[in-house]
């Protein structure tokens, strides 16, 4: 369904490389600056509640409020329908179009190269293409990372469940680095790993958390919803991912890595506007030196200790001290 705002409104490591080799768009859109509000459409795969998803919908709803576009966008698109809907709104003139191909790569880069002078702004698993298909990522590893230390600190049992989405590199890398902060100040601690293979099936995910703290889990690493449910039912903890939702669960949510998609979205927004959007790797807008990843902890659940490691090596992070290793790999039980 294709609808209407209010009036409101790989890899990271090459993207220097990227931004740097890629030519502007072929149309001669660096000569001319567009009128703001420049128009925008978004496609979505899911609905715009789902945690990824929402990060961009929240940051073009911002900029809309600011008046630097106006907003259109299309949810619970199936992957069949992908090519339709880009072409629709390359055909209604869109200035930027924004979403996720991870599904559709080849037919959504083919569709683009057939609409030079509009920019495309994809999330994906490769890089940008010429002469408009510029890519993102959700690259939150180091925040992740600080949830894992935190989460080290604070199970009892050393038994952590993992439920994620798809075993792709996206959600790989962010379960990878929780991992690896929790045993850089636990080594005793196991973990169960399980993906449920869909974005969004929240009863799916509940059930397979259910089953790792009927195996021993204290604490439950939220990548999916429906996880955190399960450990708020149980009684046991859980680490957020992408968005806070430490409200919702009130005594459950340690901490949560959270996703800032604004530096990535006004980046765009402003080469665009200015004539100069180029096909490049947007990835690098997403690490916490840019703003585009935090965490957060809740000081009446995380020890002061836990808390104290936690923003510790939050600082060597923004201090260029720490690098939080990148690994793509698919996640393995150790137990």
């Amino acid at each position: 369904m294709i609808r209407k705002a209010a009036t409101l409104t790989r890899r990271a490591v090459l993207a220097a490389a990227a931004v740097a080799l890629a030519a502007p768009l072929a149309t001669g859109t660096a000569e001319a600056q567009k009128a703001k509000p420049i128009k925008v459409a978004a496609i979505y795969t899911v609905p715009v509640e789902q945690q990824w998803v929402s990060r961009i919908h929240k940051a073009l709803k911002t900029a809309e409020a600011r008046g630097d576009v106006t907003y259109t966008w299309s949810e619970n698109t199936a992957n069949t329908d992908y090519e339709r809907v880009m072409r629709e709104y390359a055909e209604a003139g869109m200035d930027l179009v924004v979403g996720e191909v991870f599904g559709v790569e080849r037919a959504a880069r083919n569709v683009a190269a057939e609409y030079p002078e509009t920019a495309f702004l994809m999330g994906s698993s490769f890089g940008p293409a010429q002469p408009n298909f510029a890519v993102f990522d959700n690259w939150i590893h180091e925040p992740s990372y600080l949830t894992g230390i935190i989460a080290g600190m604070s199970t009892k049992s050393n038994v952590i469940g993992m439920v994620g989405g798809y075993a792709i590199p996206e959600v790989n890398r962010l379960m990878n680095a929780f991992m690896e902060g929790a045993l850089s100040v636990n080594p005793d601690v196991k973990f169960l790993v399980t993906f449920i293979n869909s974005w969004y099936d929240p009863p799916k995910a509940k059930e397979a958390a259910f089953a790792m703290i009927d195996k021993g889990a204290d604490i439950m690493y939220a990548e999916r919803f429906g996880v955190s449910d399960a450990a708020k039912e149980r009684g046991v903890k859980a680490i957020g991912n992408v968005i806070d939702t430490s409200a919702d669960y009130a005594g459950t949510i340690l901490a949560s890595a959270l996703w800032h998609m604004e530096p990535t979205i006004d980046r765009a927004i402003k080469a665009v506007t200015e004539g100069t959007f180029e096909p490049a790797d947007y990835g690098q807008y997403s690490f916490m030196a840019y703003g585009g990843g935090s965490f957060v902890a809740d000081p009446a659940l995380v020890s002061p200790e836990a808390l104290e490691a936690a923003k510790a090596k939050e600082a060597e992070i923004l201090g260029g001290l720490f690098r939080v290793n990148v690994n793509d790999a698919e996640p393995k039980s150790t137990m």
